[in-house]
């Protein structure tokens, strides 16, 4: 599936990221036991009918104050009193004052900030990603040759956390539901491709520099141009700016004639030099290449991971005992060959996707686990709601499911389990939606499509899409191979069918069409039942009929003895038919960038001098889960240390030793911004200290308990409170930051 920036909602404009200055400057006095709430103040997404009312109160205004500057001027004109003039001037000042701080609020409520010290999106933005590439989380590829857009590695720290999320991507998809996992190829033969729609239909809409020939992504001017006059533009009216919102909302279904029109209509022109562009066309995202030294045999590099499963399928079911439903899964790279890349690990050439093909039967989507998320409630956001302007709610799983909101019960399942995945790994709950595509947003052949979709600075960012595709993929690999891609179910005693039966007479179409002649069979064979018993009718009572061959482009003649279609009587022992495949998809380095967001938070140094900077990633994700510092350079202590660091490898922990003289205040600080949960700190030979990294509360364990008890809450087994309760509390602050 292709992740998309979803621009549905008007929300994205409306600016729910808040780091208060008030939140970031509190010392914790009494930290709570509990892993601290990012800080955000999220809102639900209704900032678009304030921002709409302090629109028109900012035009009535901006009236008010043109009228009485008018005044004003009558006055001096008409030689009136002093006293009179003056008094007109105090009430023009006084709207000008009131004008202004309407100005404020609508800054504040399109940039994203509260006008009161708060940062913006834009800076949290920075703020995070700057002590990402820092820290070496992730950084711009071939940095020393000024980089490629759309490319970046993974540093150590970075590196651990996506080797973590996907860890505990194949235990709670594939161990769990006893998926069967695969490892395809990157490079992908032409054919496949062409059979699965990507060579014809893989595109995005691109524009030309007349004058220079550089490239950029058609929606995204015009999408930035929009985003630009509702945050900057403070003066354009409310019915101006609901236009805006508009085009942003059906920016996804414009065609390239729209979209060439509104960029002509607002004047929109190359970025960089001012120059004129061209109409929009079609680029194709993939990377082409071709297979062999001959060059042949064209390829692709893969745009996605889903088609070596759906080619494998045949083999797959075999290997599962010829029983469905079953699920393979796998995961791996994927390459699209991005017009414009931006927005960091968001949108990317190069990336990592992780794609579920869930095979069922088309008349049972029930699932055997239904009941164990039928009773979750998260944030929904169904395409009705979306149609009459509301804002996504909280939803009860199970009610969406009975209602036909969602489709069925295994999307439903899948939906439920992308929910746990996603809050398991640290994305906070209130800012993850499932929204459901529009009718217009769906392929033909999908039943049913949700988004799971997290809020970042970006705004709601598309990170796993879940779609019921139908039968689509199997049918198009089947056509196109010859290889049918199908199951069977046995009866337990043979059952009378009535068949269709259509049978070209080869030697009279032969005649007629010649070359063409297997075109025209095989199109006639791929008729379904309504079409063929239409011809059927047709031919009886008008002996020719004009019949559209898709291969050849063209209407050709058909005559009654060309083809003969009949219904007849069969007994059949089993039931052929092509599973339908449920499909969720993730892209993990979205996922990932949206944690580091969620994680991200600033807190003051105990001298209160600067911010420190904090990553409160669950131990489940922690590039490194505990660190051991021996609290002065002695002997003793270092020698407890590595007894300690020996008992953590043998547990199975990540984690650093660090014995650097530095002070363990900014020894602490400096793990906290690596998002290292636990830190172990040897002041004694028989005790050391344990703090927690969020709450800086610390408690007293024995040298030999040390890596089992952070053993145990990475495992999950227990909860920092559990420690908190049992061990005796560390209250000197000799240790604390």
């Amino acid at each position: 599936m292709r992740f998309l920036i979803p621009l549905i909602s008007s929300s994205i404009t409306s600016g729910h990221y808040r780091i208060t200055s008030r939140l970031l400057s509190a010392h914790l006095t009494k930290p709570p036991l509990s892993t601290l709430h990012p800080f955000f103040n999220y809102q639900p997404p209704s900032m678009a009918a304030s921002e709409e009312s302090l629109r028109k109160a900012l035009a009535e205004k901006q009236s008010a104050v043109e009228a009485h500057g008018n005044a004003v001027r009558a006055l001096k004109a008409a030689k009136a009193t002093k006293q009179e003039i003056d008094a007109a001037i105090e009430a023009l000042n006084s709207l000008k004052l009131e004008k202004s701080s309407i100005e404020k609020q609508l800054q504040a409520a399109v940039s994203g900030s509260d006008g009161d010290g708060a940062l913006s999106r834009e800076a949290f933005r920075q703020a995070a990603v700057n002590t990402l590439e820092r820290r070496l989380f992730y950084i711009p590829s071939f940095k020393i040759y000024r980089g490629v857009a759309g490319l970046y590695d993974y540093g150590p720290p970075g590196c651990a956390v996506k080797s973590n999320v996907l860890a505990f991507w194949r235990q709670h998809f594939v161990l769990e539901e006893n998926m069967l996992e695969v490892d395809c190829p990157c490079v992908t033969p032409e054919v496949v491709l062409k059979a699965s729609g990507h060579v014809d239909k893989f595109t995005d809409l691109m524009v030309k520099d007349e004058k220079t020939g550089t490239c950029y992504r058609a929606d995204h001017l015009l999408k930035d141009f929009c985003n630009e006059k509702l945050q900057k533009d403070l003066t354009i009216s409310a019915e101006k700016a609901a236009e805006l919102k508009h085009v942003l909302a059906t920016l996804d279904d414009l065609s390239a004639e729209a979209l060439g029109a509104k960029i002509k209509e607002y004047g929109i022109t190359a970025p960089d030099t001012k120059n004129p562009l061209s109409d929009p066309y079609p680029f194709n995202l993939m990377f082409q290449t071709s297979i062999g030294p001959s060059g042949l045999s064209p390829g692709y590099m893969r745009p996605e991971t889903a088609q070596g499963i759906f080619v494998n399928f045949k083999d797959l079911y075999y290997y599962n005992g010829n029983k469905l439903p079953f699920a393979a899964a796998q995961i791996g790279q994927a390459f699209r060959n991005e017009i414009s890349p931006r927005q960091g690990l968001l949108r990317v050439r190069e990336f990592t996707l992780a794609e579920i093909e869930h095979f069922v039967d088309p008349e049972d989507k029930s699932h055997p686990k239904y009941s164990q998320v039928v009773d979750l409630e998260f944030l929904m956001f169904p395409r009705d709601e979306q149609m009459s302007g509301q804002s996504a709610k909280k939803i009860r799983l199970g009610d969406a499911v009975s209602k036909g909101t969602v489709n069925n019960e295994t999307l439903g399942y899948f939906i439920g389990r992308v929910y746990l995945f996603l809050t398991r790994l640290g994305i906070d709950k209130d800012r993850l939606r499932f929204r459901q595509h529009l009718a217009n947003e769906m392929a033909h052949y999908a039943a049913d499509c949700w988004d799971a979709e997290i809020e970042c600075s970006y705004g709601w960012i598309e990170c796993v899409g879940i779609a019921d595709r139908s039968a689509y993929d199997l049918c198009a690999h089947s056509d196109k191979s010859g290889v049918p891609l199908v199951a069977a179910e046995k009866f337990s005693e043979p059952r009378e069918v009535e068949k269709l039966v259509i049978a070209p007479v080869k030697k009279e179409l032969g005649l007629a069409f010649k070359g063409s002649q297997k075109n025209v069979v095989e199109a006639l064979e791929a008729m379904n039942e309504k079409e063929a018993l239409e011809m059927k009718a047709a031919l009886e009572s008008k002996g020719e009929v004009e019949f559209y061959v898709c291969t050849l482009g063209k209407n050709v003649p058909i005559k009654k003895n060309m083809v003969s279609i009949s219904k007849e009587k069969k007994k059949e022992h089993q039931r052929v038919f092509t599973p339908s495949v449920i499909e969720p998809s993730f892209g993990i380095g979205r996922i990932i960038y949206c944690l580091f967001e969620h994680s991200f938070y600033t807190r003051p140094s105990k001298a209160g001098d600067e911010q420190l900077n904090v990553f409160r990633f669950p131990p489940l994700v922690a590039p490194i889960k505990c660190t051991v510092f021996p609290l002065v350079q002695n002997q003793q202590y270092e020698d407890i240390a590595k007894v300690i660091s020996k008992s953590l490898t043998t547990a199975g922990i990540s984690h650093k030793i660090d014995i650097t003289g530095t002070s363990i205040g900014k020894r602490y600080a400096r793990t906290d911004e690596l998002g290292v949960p636990f830190a172990i700190t040897v002041d004694s030979t028989k005790d050391v200290t344990i703090r927690e990294r969020d709450s800086k509360l610390q408690v007293r364990v024995g040298v030999e308990e040390a890596a089992l008890v952070v053993k145990s809450v990475t495992d999950g087994l227990r909860t920092w409170e559990d420690v908190w309760e049992k061990y005796p509390h560390h209250t000197s602050g000799s240790a604390d930051d």
